[in-house]
């Protein structure tokens, strides 16, 4: 007899095991099927397990209506093929995963063709054996959910989210190809970030040791200042081009929308790529000025921040040689002053920047507190840190003929910021700003200029409906002639197309 409550776990491996324990701690009565079950036993791993029952895999799947298929995919059908009949009309979740990436087929979507007659569910294969058993582990408590029937995506949600996880419905079972990936993936948005963060980095380091190291003779500064004087100055430069760039891409997806005229469509790939990795570069850029600001408290003094502070000169007469003059540094003058408050001030901006992306912080804001906190303070922490630079480097800049300018290395590194702030002020013009605001509400300029795949432009009100990759599409149609209408439907790349 089938019991709504009993689930059947085929398998006695550690993730099996594992997810008995959290099962029977959430109230559930589990049954364990096994090929050999007279050889298993799993209640000396943990007393929690006495309850549960080791059964064969026929017993197993006959007592549960939810059977979860915790075994390798090389060996279902040793598991499951003399059984198949068995399983018509269960749930069975797959929570295997792969080796590596697949391009074709799913491991749950090779299971639903060796059982035809289940219902077959994506899940809980992205959470680890330690973290089901263990609820200090590390890492992600979200379970990804697939299936194509919806009833049983509910069911297997409402078990996770009774396990202690967090159930994230991702729809049909096509989409268990993505679920099985996210356990193979190594920081797959942190990857772009930081190699531009490195090559930045690289560069600019170069940069200052053949200006301050081989141009100048004798050289800037000694070799043994290297490590933390000479190499701040790369992570600052580093940290205001890497947050220039966190900002600069909203402007130009701006551009873009401008010029198509549509924000129905996509960007270029190589900006939505930039679009999506901006936390990325935000949170880089505040761990480089976070350890800017270390570097700089340890090293304030006169001896290495000389044009911060005042200069006096104390003079011992000579009797017999001539005078002895100390110099000594004295007071910070208005420069040391003015660099440190706005550069704290534009540093406890970053913070608040950086805090608003934890998740637990994010969920309290609403849609118009984030972008307040990530747009508008955003663009006034980067205005800051240009000041901040700008107050250290214009007492030099005055000094360098326009030719030598660009060997002031706070002018360098201001560059992109002033271009992504010129940007930003330019587009919040009236004329500009309320353009973009209608295309992003919905307003199109002119459908002639859409340059979006598969479109058909026409100039009277009626729909041609369009269905490509199993996406149902509508486009305006005009009056022309049916016989025009059906030439451009044939030259369009779609799986089937219909004139409403």
């Amino acid at each position: 007899m089938v019991k709504e409550r009993t689930i059947g776990i085929i398998g006695t491996g550690d993730f099996a095991q594992g997810l008995a324990r959290r099962l029977v701690r959430s109230g559930y009565d589990v049954i364990v099927g096994s090929r050999r079950p007279e050889r298993r036993e799993i209640t000396v791993v943990g007393q929690c397990l006495c309850s549960v029952k080791i059964t064969s895999i026929e017993e197993c799947v006959q007592t549960a209506s939810v059977i979860l298929l915790a075994v390798h995919v090389e060996n279902y059908k040793d598991c499951i093929g003399d059984y198949v009949p068995l399983f018509s009309g269960k749930t069975v979740v797959d929570v295997s995963n792969r080796a590596r990436k697949s391009k074709k087929t799913s491991n749950a979507e090779y299971l639903s063709t060796l059982l035809p007659e289940s219902i077959i569910v994506k899940a809980f294969n992205v959470i680890s054996a330690y973290a089901m058993e263990n609820d200090s582990a590390g890492g992600s408590k979200q379970v990804y959910v697939a299936s194509n029937d919806i009833v049983a995506r509910d069911k297997i949600c409402s078990i996770a989210r009774d396990m202690g996880f967090v159930a994230v419905d991702l729809g049909v079972l096509a989409a268990s190809k993505q679920i099985e990936s996210f356990p193979l993936t190594l920081f797959p948005n942190w990857r772009g970030p930081i190699a531009f963060t490195v090559a930045t980095f690289n560069v600019w380091l170069l940069y200052i040791m053949f200006i301050y190291f081989v141009q100048r003779s004798p050289a800037a500064y000694r070799w043994d200042q290297l490590f933390v004087k000479v190499l701040n100055k790369p992570l600052c430069m580093t940290a205001i081009t890497v947050l220039a760039c966190t900002y600069l891409p909203s402007s130009v997806a701006a551009i873009f929308q401008m010029y198509y005229g549509t924000k129905h469509i996509r960007f270029p790939e190589w900006l939505d790529r930039w679009l999506k990795c901006r936390k990325q570069l935000g949170l880089i850029a505040f761990i480089l000025v976070f350890i800017h600001v270390i570097f700089s408290v340890v090293i304030m003094s006169p001896t290495y921040f000389r044009s911060w502070y005042q200069s006096t000169t104390i003079t011992i007469p000579g009797n017999l040689t001539e005078d002895i003059k100390i110099p000594i540094k004295t007071w910070m003058i208005w420069k040391g002053e003015a660099a440190i408050l706005v550069g704290t001030i534009a540093f406890l901006c970053l913070c608040i920047i950086a805090v608003s992306t934890l998740p637990s912080v994010t969920n309290t804001l609403n849609w118009r507190e984030w972008r307040c906190v990530q747009s508008k303070l955003g663009h006034v922490t980067l205005f800051l840190c240009v000041l901040h630079a700008a107050i250290m480097g214009i007492p030099g800049w005055i000094k360098y003929n326009p030719a030598k300018l660009f060997q002031s290395i706070t002018f360098l590194s201001s560059l992109l910021p002033y271009i992504t702030l010129l940007l930003k002020i330019i587009l919040s013009f009236p004329c500009f700003n309320r353009y973009v605001k209608k295309i992003r509400r919905g307003w199109e300029a002119s459908y002639s200029r859409c340059r979006a795949e598969c479109s058909t432009k026409h100039s009277s009100p009626g729909y041609i409906v369009m269905q490509k990759n199993g996406h149902v599409v509508k486009d305006l149609m005009g009056d022309e002639r049916e016989a025009m209408i059906g030439e451009r439907l044939s030259g369009c790349q779609c799986d089937n197309a219909s004139i409403v």
